[in-house]
């Protein structure tokens, strides 16, 4: 169904602000958006087509539309914002964490806070600094904090009645307020306030308190703790002069988003400046199903992606973050979405919160900062490989005639030799990359499909059909996920034996070709003959990998059952006995011949009397 023939619905939607849904054939969500006014929104799309590819690919799946008022645009852009999170729609751009960085949480909602390390922040009433690119920082300043200043590490509940100070306070990283007679809280306060200056990067402001208490303890004559504080002091000014490069204290708090889009996905990164410095940079990543990426957008984005991208990473970067004052895109939103997201962010950090695209100046130059790291982590995810394995995909989803990209592979090869040990082996392929947790071996039982259990002479041809038939009957009743292709090694006959297990499973809908050796070439169940890729061709090479690396697998399988069946003894054969039993007999008799000649005496005096017996009775039958 076209988005025409929703004429009648969209004519009868109300002029209000809410959320749409573009529904599926089967009732699925496809696409989730928000509007000032519903009606005039949706009505847009009937004139939308041929505008991107993606747009093409939603208008032409769309069979249904549901929608839900909201009291107002704000209330509209944070349901859309649940609404993808629960239904994962096909349509929608996702992004995912590169990273999860951790924070130091500072619980001075306790009597006698301590210093933890914590991977998000809540809304507890505790002190929260960082995140702490890499992790490990965040632990180097937890214990730094411990040795300066005695910020406690244990669990226990405080209430200074405790005898005797624990360890920790006499190697002098904890100030002891478990004992009252050692540290008051009201000491421990004060180096809980240190230690808050020291998390929050305010060194200037700590090295300041720090030599005024050594220059008093030095005229007290406490020269054992004046040497103490002048070693603080050495310490966080080493760690103030190695404060990030990128510090512009005029420009205070703001985060600005940098944007990179293309052929195989996007990339976002989010430069955060606290007081005037870079304190972390975070990187989000288009999921592997991005609209953009899925269906072969041009390789330099045009504004209207780089809108929907921005638009996107702000709802999913900020529905757990509170946004600071300031905002910078290198794209400025429509008025109605910009005005939308400025008042949810505003009404969730409780002042307001301004969206901006800086022309000039330091401002200008954090956000191009933002957009050349952008485009190097781009490069990263998704150049040389990652695009070359895409352009395959996209060449075989026009050369197999595929609905949409073939995202999963799996491959099927068949080893023996003369017949014996058949095996058979099965990689996957996700976005051109081998899972090898996914690779499954299969030891052929030589049963023909539809016969029950009866043994039959182990050909190629039954083999992959007897694979085929068992590795799609196990994802049938596990639900999944199957493969957007099939691949077997062979030319037609092995494709042919794939597609009768395929049918007598009733999954002959799923796409599946056999890649001949020599010649390389590619037969599909509608060809008669086979198709030929240039030797230059990416899919072609992409095939190849594939279909190599499942033979590695079977050829190395095969290579262990021949090992195992050579390294088999004859006692294996008796009843009774074990390994155990097998090294005793051995021993004594020193090989299979030496046991054949010995006496039912000798035997019993070694395995006893009843397996004795069957060792007899089985030689006797030889």
């Amino acid at each position: 169904m076209a988005i025409e023939d929703l004429k009648g619905l969209i004519g009868r939607l109300p002029e209000q602000p809410g959320v749409y849904l573009f529904l599926g054939p089967e009732g699925e969500t496809l696409y989730v958006g928000k509007a000032r006014v519903l009606r005039d929104r949706v009505r847009s799309y009937l004139a939308a087509r041929g505008t991107s590819p993606r747009l093409d690919a939603l208008l032409r799946d769309a069979a249904g539309l549901d929608f839900i008022v909201t009291d107002s645009v704000v209330e509209a852009l944070a349901l859309e914002n649940r609404l993808i999170k629960q239904r994962n729609p096909r349509y929608n751009i996702l992004l995912r964490d590169d990273k999860t960085y951790p924070y130091l949480q500072l619980t001075v909602t306790e009597p006698a806070p301590r210093l933890l390390v914590a991977r998000r922040v809540e809304r507890d009433g505790n002190v929260y600094a960082g995140p702490f690119m890499p992790a490990s920082v965040a632990r180097r300043t937890m214990s730094l904090a411990h040795r300066l200043f005695g910020i406690r590490s244990c669990n226990e509940v405080i209430d200074g009645k405790r005898g005797r100070p624990c360890l920790e306070y006499d190697i002098r990283r904890c100030l002891a307020p478990c004992v009252a007679s050692i540290c008051s809280l009201e000491e421990y306060r004060h180096a809980v306030e240190q230690t808050r200056l020291l998390i929050e990067g305010r060194q200037d402001e700590l090295i300041d308190t720090l030599r005024d208490e050594m220059m008093a303890a030095a005229a007290e004559e406490r020269f054992e703790r004046a040497a103490q504080l002048r070693d603080a002091i050495r310490t966080v000014e080493t760690l103030r002069d190695r404060r990030n490069s990128v510090e512009t204290p005029a420009i205070g708090d703001r985060d600005a988003f940098g944007v990179k889009a293309g052929p195989a996905g996007a990339v976002v990164h989010v430069f955060q400046v606290r007081r005037g410095r870079v304190v972390d940079r975070i990187e989000l990543v288009a999921d592997e199903r991005a609209p953009d990426a899925r269906t072969g957008a041009s390789a330099e984005a045009g504004d209207d992606v780089l809108r929907d991208i921005v638009t996107t990473a702000l709802q999913q970067f900020y529905a757990e973050r509170i946004a600071p004052p300031e905002v910078h895109m290198p794209v400025a939103l429509d008025t109605d979405d910009r005005e939308a997201i400025e008042a949810w962010l505003s009404g969730a950090a409780g002042r307001r919160v301004r969206l901006a695209v800086p022309q000039r100046g330091e401002k200008r130059g954090l956000l191009d900062l933002a957009m050349r790291n952008a485009a190097m982590a781009y490069q990263t995810h998704f150049a040389d490989g990652a695009t070359t394995a895409f352009e395959a995909l996209d060449t075989l989803r026009g050369l197999l005639a595929l609905p949409s990209l073939p995202r999963r592979i799996e491959c099927f090869d068949i080893s023996t030799l003369q017949g014996s040990e058949t095996v058979a082996s099965m990689v996957v392929a996700v976005e051109g990359r081998m899972r090898r947790s996914e690779y499954r071996k299969f030891r052929i039982r030589g049963e023909r499909a539809g016969e029950g259990a009866g043994p039959a002479q182990p050909d190629d041809f039954a083999a992959m059909r007897e694979v085929v038939l068992r590795r799609y009957r196990r994802l049938l009743e596990q639900g999944g996920p199957f493969p957007d292709l099939i691949i077997v090694d062979g030319g037609k006959g092995q494709l042919t034996s794939a597609y009768a297990a395929l049918g007598e499973l009733g999954l002959d809908r799923l796409v599946a070709i056999g890649l001949a050796k020599q010649e390389e070439l590619i037969f599909t169940r509608d060809r008669v003959d086979g198709i030929a890729l240039p030797r230059e061709s990416a899919a072609l090479r992409l095939l190849q990998r594939i279909r190599d690396e499942a033979h590695r697998f079977a050829v190395t399988f095969h290579r262990q059952s021949r090992q195992k069946r050579n390294l088999r003894s004859e006692l294996d054969d008796i009843d009774g006995v074990g390994p155990r039993r097998r090294r005793q007999l051995l021993t004594a008799f020193g090989s299979v011949a030496g046991i054949r000649r010995a006496s039912r005496e000798e035997l019993e005096s070694v395995v006893g009397p009843r397996v004795a017996d069957a060792v007899i009775r089985h030689f006797a039958g030889a």
